[in-house]
């Protein structure tokens, strides 16, 4: 043993001399593996906080996503109703416990400043769903949930208690001003809390049993019982569906269930396949890398034939030999391992700057000891990777023929030549799918951010403004409150126009109901109409430049007067098809009114650009007290300056009233396909990465060969060959394993692009566009790679290469 450990010192020692009397091999070496095992790195850490990390929950295996389904009506996965979450908690039998989440726009008053909150309703079962305790106080009560219980209790966050106030010790009793009215908090979350959606306030959820059961307006949970899998749980809660669609047909025919667990809600399909193409394309560039290492380890083997003669020559085995190269190896890729990392902690402070919302868990990316077990494995095995066959070759030399003075003409260098040009060949392949991999994504994406929205973003303003209800109890005095502050805002002069609705387009969230259609039967099998609807003022149309192809805009008086709606294009044309829909009537289901259609608007693209417009119906705002609003202003000047304004009417009409959410239209058109931005960006980096390195790899073999064949070239040109023709040879030589590598990377990436299907909009994954361009970008970077060997060979002196040896 200690003599192996002896052996491996001396090896490690001169493996260091040896690297370091060679600077522009280690450089080069050492540099090409950084930039790959730092992007797998940078990668992984991400893979690793979204889909390794455990979730901050007790036996979070076991907690459950439920939803309620309805696939033909366009909702496969959609929120419950109240009197249907009461119905499934009290006959399920495979949850040991169940609860729900609703989001709650809270004011907070009475500090310093009004400020407005991200809260939420939960029920009493919220918290040991989840395995939570309070830091302080304690959680709700059952009874506090009940109808008619007025508990106006609160539990707030560890953030906002230490943020707003102070991490004050007696914060457990003291009243909070919230909408309006006073609320005692009772509890504080504890720091390592942890939600999928913003919830600094928490107030109890009231689960009134009457309430409309068309109105799905709950998130549900479940925490499975101990040895229940989700296959037994879905197929009992489907049966409580389809025992609750018998019993309730106008609201719940057709209605099933789905099940998932928590952590593939949070992390969806789509994260799951961006993460799985993002670490593919990391793991290229890696290999690329190693076969450029690999090259250069060929290159330098020819320069150290005569040593590893002299060793062998000397009484080393081979295995000793194999040892020693291996070691090196080892050096230079704990080196690039070193370096990769300190491009990884660079790397991901930079993919949490650019994508601070599109993947989940996005806050949490580190390099933690996995992370850094990752790299210093993946080191050692892109050591062994690279350094083995060269390692295996150079063990072989033939002695007597490398101890000749000037004897180059070994029977390796041919076997050296191919091994080099299949890692070209390879290389290309790899660049290749890399390639058409992000250039279908920049197709794509392009297309993406050339759909018509439906309207105008530029120019608009847009805020949320939260009325409570304590001190605007009616719609009336909603209607009331936004007038004035529409009267104010119009006299400014940099506003053009001004309106509310209840969800931008783009923003967070939908509201999406069935209707029922005057004269259209439900189909036979149970589909019944449905269109996402918003709540909008008098003026919103002019305000957001939605053309109104027919009919009448919204007026004041229709907030007091019969129902009317303007709908959508895509509404229209599917439930009056041919048919003028002005004069018809409709109602959404489980209402007792018909609402006559007085407008018809331009299609809208709310839910995002890469969904077709669904059915959208207008509903007046004025005609009730929903809370909250967005305002929207349209401004032909400078958007700080009418933002500015705005907060100043508002604060003059009411000064508890906070102003939140601030933004354009653009900005939230931009973070609508932020997801998209970000897998093109960084696909992109790593497929030009990946070029770079593939066209050094053709340059450094093509370099190689010129110096391999100085003798026969100037042969070829003392014999009269022209320079165009030595000129044509190497250029051939070069283009022969860029070609193959062509032929066997579209081969590839027909296969590997279909995983990128999903995230591809208005491009096939066999885009012949697509393929032809990378192709002949490839050819030419190919070219030009090895046009300067090229050239050099061309004007090689006759004499002074026959002299070469």
């Amino acid at each position: 043993m200690r003599t192996l450990l002896l052996d491996i010192s001396q090896d490690l020692r001169f493996s260091a001399r040896t690297l370091a009397r060679n600077p522009a091999f280690t450089i080069a070496a050492v540099l090409a593996l950084a930039l790959g095992i730092g992007a797998n790195t940078a990668i992984f850490s991400v893979v690793n906080a979204v889909a390794l990390r455990p979730f901050p929950w007790k036996d979070s295996g076991r907690l459950v996503r439920i939803w309620e389904s309805a696939p033909q009506l366009g909702w496969p996965r959609f929120s419950t109703s109240i009197p249907n979450f009461i119905d499934w908690r009290a006959q399920n039998h495979v949850y040991e416990d169940i609860a729900a989440w609703r989001g709650a726009e809270l004011n907070l008053t009475g500090l310093e400043e009004a400020q407005r909150v991200e809260g939420g309703a939960v029920t009493a079962s919220f918290f040991t769903t989840l395995g939570v305790q309070p830091s302080r106080g304690r959680f709700f009560l059952p009874d506090e949930e009940k109808p008619g219980a007025d508990a106006r209790v609160a539990v707030i966050s560890h953030g906002l208690w230490t943020r707003s106030f102070g991490a004050d010790p007696k914060i457990v009793g003291r009243t909070l001003v919230l909408n309006g009215a006073d609320s005692t908090v009772v509890g504080v979350l504890p720091e390592s809390f942890q939600w999928v959606l913003p919830s600094d306030i928490l107030v109890p959820l009231v689960l009134d049993p009457a309430a409309n059961r068309s109105n799905h307006v709950l998130i549900v949970m479940g925490r499975l019982r101990p040895g229940v899998t989700l296959e037994r749980a879905d197929a009992e809660m489907n049966g409580i569906a389809a025992r609750l669609a018998a019993q309730y047909p106008d609201s719940n025919k057709g209605w099933s269930t789905q099940q998932a667990q928590v952590a593939r809600w949070i992390v969806n399909r789509d994260v799951r396949r961006a993460l799985l193409v993002l670490t593919a394309a990391v793991g290229f560039v890696l290999l690329i890398a190693c076969a450029n290492v690999t090259n250069l380890l060929l290159a330098r083997a020819a320069g150290r034939r005569r040593e590893i003669a002299i060793r062998a020559a000397l009484g080393a085995g081979r295995m000793r030999v194999v040892r020693q190269l291996l070691t090196e190896s080892a050096l230079v890729g704990l080196a690039g391992g070193g370096a990769g990392l300190l491009l990884a902690l660079w790397g991901v402070d930079l993919l949490r700057s650019l994508n601070p919302q599109t993947i989940p868990r996005i806050d949490e990316v580190s390099v933690d000891l996995r992370v850094l077990a990752f790299t210093l494995g993946l080191s050692l095995l892109t050591s062994l990777v690279f350094g083995l066959a060269p390692a295996l070759q150079s063990s072989r030399p033939d002695v007597a023929d490398a101890l000749k003075e000037g004897g180059r003409g070994a029977p390796t260098g041919s076997m050296r030549h191919r091994a080099r040009s299949a890692l070209v060949t390879a290389e290309v392949a790899f660049s290749l799918v890399l390639l058409v991999g992000a250039g279908l994504l920049l197709r794509s994406f392009w297309r993406l951010t050339r759909v018509d929205p439906g309207f105008a973003p530029a120019g608009v303003v847009t805020m949320k403004i939260n009325l409570p209800e304590s001190k605007y109890p009616s719609a009336g005095e909603i209607q009331t409150f936004y007038e004035a502050l529409f009267a104010r805002l119009r006299a400014h002069p940099g506003v053009a126009g001004v309106a509310t609705v209840s969800i931008v387009p783009f923003g967070y969230g939908n509201t999406a109901n069935e209707v029922v259609i005057e004269g259209r039967p439900d189909d036979p099998g149970g589909a019944k109409a449905s269109a996402d609807w918003r709540l909008v003022s008098p003026g919103y149309f002019r305000a957001m430049g939605i053309p109104l192809h027919e009919g009448r805009d919204f007026e004041s008086r229709d907030g007091a007067g019969p129902g009317v709606v303007v709908v959508s294009e895509a509404m229209a044309r599917r439930y009056w098809p041919g048919a003028d829909p002005i004069g018809k009537r409709m109602r959404p289901r489980g209402g007792k009114d018909w609402m006559t259609v007085v407008g018809v608007a331009g299609d809208v693209a709310h839910r995002g650009l890469d969904e077709a417009p669904a059915p959208l119906l207008y509903f007046c705002a004025y005609s009730s007290n929903w809370n909250p609003m967005s305002l929207v202003v349209r401004t032909g000047s400078d958007p700080a300056s009418v933002t500015t304004a705005a907060r100043d009417a508002v604060h003059a009409l009411d000064r508890d009233l906070p102003v939140s959410e601030v933004s354009t239209l653009e900005s939230l058109r931009d973070a609508s396909v932020a997801p998209q931005h970000f897998n093109t960006l960084l696909l992109a980096l790593f497929a030009v990465l990946a070029l770079t390195l593939a066209s050094v790899g053709i340059y450094g073999v093509m370099a190689y060969a010129v110096s391999q064949r100085t003798h026969e070239i100037g042969i070829r040109m003392a014999l009269g060959s022209p320079r165009r023709d030595v000129l044509r040879l190497i250029v051939a030589q070069a283009m022969r394993p860029t070609l193959a590598g062509i032929v066997l990377g579209l081969t590839a990436a027909l296969a590997a692009t279909r995983l990128m299907q999903s995230l591809l909009f208005g491009v096939s994954p066999r885009d012949p566009v697509t393929f032809l361009a990378v192709a002949a970008i490839l050819v030419a970077v190919a070219l030009a790679a090895c046009l300067v060997p090229a050239r050099r060979a061309s004007r090689v002196d006759p004499m002074t290469a026959l002299r070469y040896e």
